[in-house]
């Protein structure tokens, strides 16, 4: 079931994950590609109100590209706390918001100037977080990506993840999630209660115990709590 939850996940990222170097590269030679990354932005917040942080998961190419080929060649070590610590995020919002508002008072209007700033700063944020996952882990960056920040802060109670009380705590999730997050720690509560969860699935096809669930129902019942 896992396998089959990898290849799903893997075919979705190959329909996005082009969208990276469109506009990181093409977009030097073609600055209007820049305001794609706008789309990116509005994509990631506009689903994060209804279903959390589920267009991080395949939808937004730079998550995407990390996970096809940065996961690969990763040493995939335990992201440190620092780059979930809330000071840390709440600097690179400020930062990244900065920079483009500076940029964009610069081109004093100048439409291309104005996209080409957009891909300067995508380029430079990717060259980062291709350094960090190559290093660490492939989804650092995603832990501090301003707009995956805003995600996580609108995401609480949007399509939770439910564990029941057939958890063993034996950490097959922990090892299957992309972000690192640990869905064990959760189940005295019943509901994960993590915003950084991607809803990719990864670690409900993991469990052996079928514990974890998006439909509360589903829990339930494994828990023998209805009929």
């Amino acid at each position: 079931m896992l396998k089959e939850k990898l290849r799903e996940r893997k075919l979705r990222q190959g329909l996005t994950w082009a969208g990276l170097p469109l506009v990181a590269i093409l977009g030097w030679f073609y600055p209007w590609l820049g305001f794609l990354l706008l789309g990116c932005m509005a994509g990631a917040v506009g689903v994060a109100i209804f279903r959390g942080r589920a267009w991080c998961d395949w939808m937004c190419p730079r998550g995407a590209f990390f996970d096809l080929f940065i996961r690969p060649l990763s040493r995939r070590k335990a992201i440190p706390a620092f780059f979930r610590s809330q000071k840390v995020r709440v600097f690179m919002l400020f930062l990244i918001f900065t920079m483009i508002g500076t940029q964009w008072y610069l081109a004093r209007g100048y439409l291309a100037a104005m996209g080409l700033a957009l891909v300067r700063l995508l380029t430079i944020t990717t060259l980062v977080g291709i350094i960090l996952g190559l290093v660490i882990h492939p989804r650092v960056w995603c832990h501090i990506c301003p707009m995956g920040t805003l995600a996580h802060w609108l995401s609480g109670g949007k399509n939770p993840l439910f564990i029941s009380r057939t958890c063993t705590g034996c950490r097959a999730c922990a090892r299957a999630c992309p972000m690192q997050l640990k869905p064990y720690e959760y189940r005295l509560e019943g509901l994960v209660g993590d915003n950084d969860c991607l809803k990719c699935g990864t670690c409900v096809a993991a469990c052996p115990r079928r514990a974890l669930s998006f439909d509360s129902g589903e829990s339930k019942r494994e828990s023998g709590l209805v009929a």
